[in-house]
């Protein structure tokens, strides 16, 4: 499977959105960095813009032709920058407003994906304080932020963990919004669209030591070993494909997404397969998985990016 030919370059001013004020503020410098540095090597004259309060005098300054959105986590994927871009229509990548919003809440995407078909795992929404009182899933079950993404403090509670309530507490404030997820056990698998096209299956296997697929090992160098394409049975990997598909548009995404997924093959397992997130603004960084699955579909990475902002506009 081939991505086809990139489109040349039409824009000539693009506005870099990077840093902002979430959790996810390193990975957003990097993935703007390296995005900022392959724009310039495909032509395009590039301001980085470190994102502050102050984001729409500064953009109104600069007058971009397109903004790449780079940023990660609140703010930067869950529907308000998009807001903002609308608002001064500067065509702007990825996607637009209510599909970012929809997808950075992990309920309310659960809520849209299941009735296209999509597989989830079975989930409750509560205050910290509130899941820290008594086990609301036997365990072993996830604890989840509700909306933040590339596993924010993540916790998975297991049997027999007897500090497990002091670990959800500690986690952040107790009115605190976390969703408590069934743990899928098995393998973490997952897939892109760029535009209208699935790309293959990449299984990632955490490095020894990490016990999941958590924040270090995304984008710590060497933190996961990515396995492309993934070694599961082909009607597995096919389900993936239609399912990250179906996600994608369900949600209304634009752009690029990635989709994420675990797939229980352990013996005496469920062999279920089920999608935990979708991902807006999935990473740029030299460990994310994207770019991988681009270049193995026949895109570098100046490609790629250049897609993405010519695929850049309004009303998305």
């Amino acid at each position: 499977m081939t991505l086809g030919t990139a489109p040349q370059r039409t824009r000539e001013h693009v506005a870099v959105l990077m840093g902002g004020w979430s959790a996810e503020r390193p990975v957003s410098l990097r993935s703007g960095a390296a995005v900022a540095d392959a724009l310039e090597g495909e032509g395009y004259r590039v301001t980085r813009v470190d994102v502050d309060r102050n984001i729409c005098a500064t953009l109104s300054a600069l007058k971009p032709d397109v903004a790449f959105n780079a940023l990660h986590g609140r703010f930067g994927e869950d529907g308000c920058i998009q807001g903002i871009l609308e608002c001064l229509e500067i065509p702007y990548t990825h996607s637009g407003v209510l599909a970012s919003a929809l997808a950075m809440h992990k309920e309310r995407a659960k809520a849209v994906m299941k009735p296209a078909g999509v597989p989830v795992a079975e989930a409750r929404i509560l205050t910290r304080a509130e899941a820290a009182i008594a086990h609301t899933l036997p365990p072993p079950y996830v604890v989840k932020p509700v909306d933040e993404g590339s596993s924010v403090g993540v916790l998975i509670i297991r049997p027999g963990n007897n500090e497990w309530s002091a670990a959800i507490l500690s986690g952040g404030k107790p009115d605190g919004i976390v969703m408590i997820e069934r743990y899928i056990a098995g393998r973490e698998l997952t897939c892109a669209v760029i535009g209208g096209f699935v790309t293959d299956v990449i299984e990632i296997k955490p490095k020894d030591g990490l016990v999941f697929y958590d924040f270090e090992a995304k984008y710590a160098p060497g933190g996961s070993i990515h396995e492309l394409p993934a070694d599961v049975l082909p009607d597995v990997y096919q389900l993936v494909r239609k399912y990250t598909g179906a996600a994608h548009q369900a949600l209304g995404c634009r752009g690029v997404s990635r989709a994420d997924f675990r797939y229980d093959d352990t013996p005496g397992g469920s062999g279920e397969l089920i999608c935990l997130e979708v991902n807006t603004q999935p990473g740029m960084t030299g460990t994310s998985l994207v770019p991988e699955l681009a270049q193995y579909a026949g895109w570098s990475f100046g490609e790629l990016v250049r897609w993405i902002t010519e695929d850049a506009s309004c009303q998305r």
